[in-house]
């Protein structure tokens, strides 16, 4: 109970220029694909490649798969001159130059979506948590929505959005709430009423199926799992299993104590969307207020909330040194607070702007291939 798999989207780029590729270089996913198999999978944009760990049952045995899927990629591209980069938007990616996918699910999402399809130049890490019960996932599907600002706010890699500083610490959630069926989930109290809105829409052959709904957390469609998708792709490898350790732990405690956070309400829910802009603008440095108390909080004051209640589940999932990490996040800033500082940096510097991005690109690719706490690894032995 509670495997975790972990999913991530990198942009593919051009190692001289800083560019995202435009078209997708065919050794490369060649390659790719030979060392990493079915694990390593195209995205909607020829820009972006994923990759998607097998169920888990600790956070050791999915850092060492991530550790060997980016290593692997990083190697692929090399051999290419290119490079990968884990991060929620591309400094210099630019939407009309980006082709798409040959798949026919792809096709009939751009037909649908038109100009907001093309513009979808955004990278995420998704993270599934086994709950084998639909009744129990919609019901910790509501109350764990309240959490989702902090988690993003935690992951915030996105300050860049086609060759310019955003001003926002996280603009890929700016960017993907343009398409329909993003944000945050209604407030569906049972499971029957969550089906009866994916029925709607399915009976008015608005969506196939549930898949087509983008939530910031969904029931998973083609899994027994809960799904969190608000997490921008996080550049480096501790924050990236230190976050999805966190939202393991909600689960399970959520699971463990079907009270807590029941009274989540529509006043909650509207303070949990204005704490979602406040994650995307200030990142780690935000001022949230409590959706439950009313009351503000800091980041740091709302992570040591939630680290009292999950302690149990901590222990019991033997994450606690990643758990650890999310205060570093803090301390430290997170990938998008460092790309704004290198930028700023540079600039300072007398570097030219597309330079000054450049040093970001570069910083990126370098995180995105460093393997974080290695004896971590070492405990693992991961097969292809």
């Amino acid at each position: 109970m509670y495997t975790i798999g972990i999913e991530e989207e990198y942009f593919v780029f051009d190692a001289k220029t800083r560019r995202a590729v435009r078209t997708r270089d065919n050794r490369f996913f060649s390659s790719a694909q030979q060392k990493l198999g079915d694990r390593v999978m195209p995205e909607m944009l020829q820009s972006q490649i994923e990759v998607a760990t097998p169920p888990c049952k600790t956070m050791d045995e999915a850092r060492a798969h991530l550790v060997k899927y980016r290593r692997a990629l990083g190697d692929a591209a090399r051999e290419r001159k290119l490079g990968i980069a884990a991060m929620g938007t591309f400094p210099l990616a630019f939407w009309p130059e980006q082709q798409i996918t040959k798949k026919a699910r792809y096709g009939a999402l751009l037909d649908d979506l038109q100009i907001i399809g093309h513009r979808n130049m955004l990278c995420g890490m998704h993270v599934h948590v086994e709950v084998p019960k639909l009744d129990s996932r919609v019901d910790i599907m509501m109350r764990v929505t309240a959490y989702l600002p902090l988690l993003l706010a935690l992951s915030t890699s996105s300050p860049f959005w086609q060759g310019h500083l955003t001003g926002l610490s996280g603009y890929r959630l700016a960017a993907y709430d343009e398409m329909p069926r993003t944000g945050l989930p209604e407030l569906f109290r049972t499971t029957a009423d969550y089906q009866e809105f994916v029925d709607a829409l399915v009976w008015a052959k608005i969506i196939p199926d549930a898949s087509y709904i983008w939530w910031a957390i969904r029931p998973s469609h083609a899994n027994p799992t809960l799904e969190l998708r608000v997490a921008d792709t996080c550049t480096r490898l501790d924050d990236a299993i230190a976050i999805a350790a966190l939202f393991r732990c909600l689960v399970r405690a959520l699971d463990r104590d079907r009270h807590f956070n029941a009274g989540f309400d529509r006043v909650g829910r509207a303070i949990t969307v204005e704490n979602k802009w406040h994650a995307q603008r200030y990142g780690v440095a935000a001022v949230f207020i409590d959706p439950f108390s009313r009351s503000p909080l800091s980041t740091k004051e709302w992570l040591d909330q939630v680290l009292d209640f999950i302690a149990k589940d901590v222990e019991a999932l033997g994450c606690a040194a990643d758990i650890k990490h999310l205060n570093r996040i803090i301390e430290n800033g997170t990938s998008a607070d460092h790309q704004v500082d290198i930028f700023g940096k540079s600039k300072a510097a007398g570097r030219k702007r597309l330079t000054a991005i450049a040093d970001v690109v570069d910083w990126v690719a370098a995180e995105t291939l460093a393997p974080g706490r290695v004896e971590a690894v070492a405990k693992t032995a991961v097969r292809a």
